[in-house]
């Protein structure tokens, strides 16, 4: 049987992840209130800031940016998008 949350990011009960993401709370804390579905569009946001605003994943610094927007992502009003950003057309 999946593992089923009611997802922070929709407000709805949906699969959620089938581990956590990381070995924290806060990787415990995404696994029982993110849907696949959010983690999935998480993913593809953090791979649009990693390029952006062009960091190295492995630095504390980007790390911590990335925790921050994540955080934003699911629980808060959601991450920002970079002034820059302009979205890829179709």
């Amino acid at each position: 049987m999946a593992h089923m949350v009611q997802c922070a990011k929709y407000k709805t009960q949906m699969e959620g992840l089938d581990e956590p993401p990381f070995d924290s709370d806060f990787g415990n804390k995404i696994y029982h209130n993110v849907s696949k579905q959010a983690w999935g569009e998480w993913l593809e946001r953090q791979k649009m800031l990693l390029n952006e605003y062009r960091l190295q994943p492995w630095t504390p610094e980007a790390q911590e940016f990335l925790v921050e927007q994540m955080n934003q992502f699911f629980f808060g009003e959601g991450s920002a998008m970079p002034k820059e950003y302009v979205p890829p057309t179709a």
